[in-house]
């Protein structure tokens, strides 16, 4: 057995083999590891003779150990008598494999005097607990440079940081615990069975942000690109279950290429598994993704899912099929950055939440944006107080509007007046920019914000803008945070390309997200307030707790040049002066009717306010509305249309 046990360690440099005894007497039995195998002894309680079947599992291209021996068949019973004639050269010292040893002529069946099967078991025990600390450490270094040095310093060439680089930044300081970093694939095929680097290209774990819990996996490109295998699939699995059933939000790294090719179909099963999850988690625990390189093919879904996309300029790339398959099926020529750039997802498509210059910039980004939101949906946001009076009048705003109403001027002014320190995280700032979504706080609350952007296209609702919005008020309605709008909304888009488009359906989206929200949502109406957009921006009808106006507020069917227009037409038409007289009766609309009295005289708004007075009301209304509770329908989901 022990010559047996010998060859194996000879063999495999004291490898993971295993060994296993069949014990054919009756008596105590030790199982002991030594590498990684197994030894099993075991002997007559009189101490007599110890005799076994033994036999050890080898590959058949294993090459004869140096001086001599017979190798065993693969799975070759025999009769063992082990001695220590036989056991004695296997250690050196501290029981490592003797460099001199040699195959002693030892019949394997003399009968010989045995040794004490404690004294066996002891002696393959032999190792200190340092030593075995040396081996922990030996694995775990090889772990953190699973990539090879090489392959790092191309990655770091580049400007990027490494994927566990990008989590010790992320996280608080000696913050995090790594799970499953022994990790490593059990696929075969195409050369895959000969490289079985530790992590299998995805670092996984949780830690702490600002003292509060997350989880994170980050993929790392150095270990076969990133690409995503079934390991490294089932890691991500486990850490987004664990985020889900604890309650804390999960955070990807994603920096891969796609399914690993060589796994094939257990590859695309694992990214089902991470779809799945997404969706399960989806209104249950915050799911940021951040974009740090290539993301191609279905893994873009997964970013899609969630509920906000990070992106940097330059390094960070999203589509389903790239450049060149673009060129071969509808023959553009397109660039990698102009298809699925930072910029491109940011401003055409959408895709991208937030883009920032460079990684480290976009990871204090994602720590800034957890601070206004829960850990999950059913917990409060952290309350942060930055001593900001909330009773503080905003002067400024009553010389913010310009005299005439047709004068565009920046609603961000307004916001930032209102809430603590002027800070304002927007979210899509450079997508749809004709409404602005953000989140702030008010008395050291969050709340988010959806305000109309009269600079650009006189905030105008559209197809873009509306799915944006939309989008934002079920974020919010998802983790309990209140919303509050500013409202300068001239109507919706009109155009033959937005009614083909779709306007009609993709504007009742927004009138669905606030129909169905229940957090507190306040609506502030500081100027044009017109027919169904009017409506469709939070207004007292379609359920907003409370709605205030300032003296400027114009609430009306439509504007006062097309409702004349429509009333007046014959009298325009047969007047001799139609202009004088189209002055007139514009003049006289708007102080009769597009004014903020008659709806408050309605009670569809609440009350007419100074507008210095904003933040101490939008302080008090919402510290009212903190204990709001509304419940939906009884029924399995909505259907919104999509």
């Amino acid at each position: 057995m022990l010559r047996q046990a010998a060859e194996v360690a000879h063999v495999e440099g004291l490898s993971r083999l295993p060994l296993t005894c069949d014990d054919n007497n009756t008596g105590s039995a030790t199982v002991v590891e030594r590498y990684g195998g197994v030894l099993e002894t075991a002997a007559n309680d009189d101490g007599g003779v110890l005799r076994r079947r033994c036999w050890i599992e080898r590959s058949p291209d294993r090459e004869r150990p140096e001086g001599g021996g017979r190798r065993p068949p693969k799975t070759a019973p025999v009769d063992c008598t082990p001695t220590r004639r036989e056991f004695a050269p296997l250690l050196a010292g501290n029981g490592a494999l003797h460099s001199s040893f040699t195959w002693p002529a030892v019949s394997m069946t003399e009968p010989l005097r045995v040794l004490n099967p404690l004294w066996v078991a002891l002696a393959f025990m032999e190792h200190t607990m340092s030593e075995r600390l040396e081996q922990l450490e030996s694995r775990k270094a090889q772990a953190r440079s699973a990539g090879g040095e090489v392959a790092i310093e191309r990655h770091h060439a580049k400007g990027k940081l490494t994927a566990r680089e990008r989590v010790e930044y992320l996280l608080d300081e000696d913050s995090f615990q790594e799970l499953d970093m022994l990790n490593r694939h059990y696929a075969s095929g195409m050369g895959l069975e000969d490289t079985r680097p530790y992590t299998d290209g995805v670092i996984t774990g949780f830690g702490k942000i600002d003292g509060r819990k997350v989880c994170v996996y980050s993929q790392d490109f150095t270990v076969f690109g990133g690409a995503l295998g079934e390991t490294h699939g089932e890691k991500i699995h486990k850490i987004m279950d664990m985020a889900t059933t604890m309650g804390v939000p999960i955070i990807g790294l994603n920096d891969g290429a796609g399914a690993r090719i060589q796994e094939g179909v257990a590859g695309l099963n694992a990214y089902g598994g991470i779809f799945y999850r997404n969706a399960k988690a989806s209104g249950v625990v915050p799911q940021i993704s951040v974009i740090l390189g290539p993301c191609a093919g279905g893994a873009v879904y997964s970013p899609a899912l969630t509920d906000f996309i990070f992106m940097v300029k330059d390094t960070s790339h999203m589509f389903i099929t790239g450049p060149d398959v673009v060129k071969t099926v509808t023959g553009e020529d397109v660039t990698l950055e102009e298809l699925g750039g930072a910029l491109t997802h940011a401003t055409k498509s959408g895709v991208a939440n937030f883009v920032m210059p460079d990684e480290k910039s976009v990871l204090d980004e994602v720590r800034y944006l957890l601070s206004f939101l829960p850990s999950n949906n059913m917990e409060e946001p952290p309350r942060i107080l930055i001593g900001d009076e909330a009773d503080r009048l905003c002067e400024n705003l009553r010389d913010l509007l310009p005299v005439s109403p047709n004068q565009p001027y920046d609603m961000k002014k307004v916001i930032t007046s209102v809430v603590d320190g002027g800070d304002y995280m927007e979210v899509h700032a450079t997508y749809a920019r004709q409404i602005t979504c953000g989140f702030a706080r008010i008395d050291g609350h969050s709340i988010g914000l959806v305000s109309n952007q009269p600079q650009v296209l006189a905030g105008v609702l559209d197809i873009e803008s509306s799915e944006k919005a939309a989008r934002f008020v079920r974020t919010c309605d998802a983790f309990n945070i209140p919303i509050v709008t500013f409202v300068d909304v001239p109507g919706f888009m009109p155009g033959v390309d937005q009614e083909y488009n779709g306007i009609i359906r993709h504007g009742a989206k927004l009138l669905y997200a606030f129909c169905e929200a229940t957090v507190p949502r306040i609506c502030i109406i500081t100027r044009k307030a017109y027919g169904g957009a009017y409506v469709v921006m939070n207004s007292k009808s379609i359920g907003a707790d409370l709605a205030f106006a300032w003296p400027t507020a114009e609430l009306a069917v439509m504007g006062s040049a097309g409702a004349v227009e429509i009333v007046h037409r014959r009298d325009l038409l047969d007047s001799a002066d139609p202009d004088a007289l189209r002055a007139e009766l514009i003049e006289d609309y708007e102080e009769r009717y597009a004014t903020p009295y008659i709806a408050a005289e309605r009670g569809f708004i609440d009350d007419v306010i100074d507008p210095a007075e904003t933040r101490r009301i939008l302080s008090r209304s919402l510290d009212m509305l903190r204990g709001k509770r509304e419940d939906l329908p009884k029924r399995k989901h909505g259907n919104v249309p999509l």
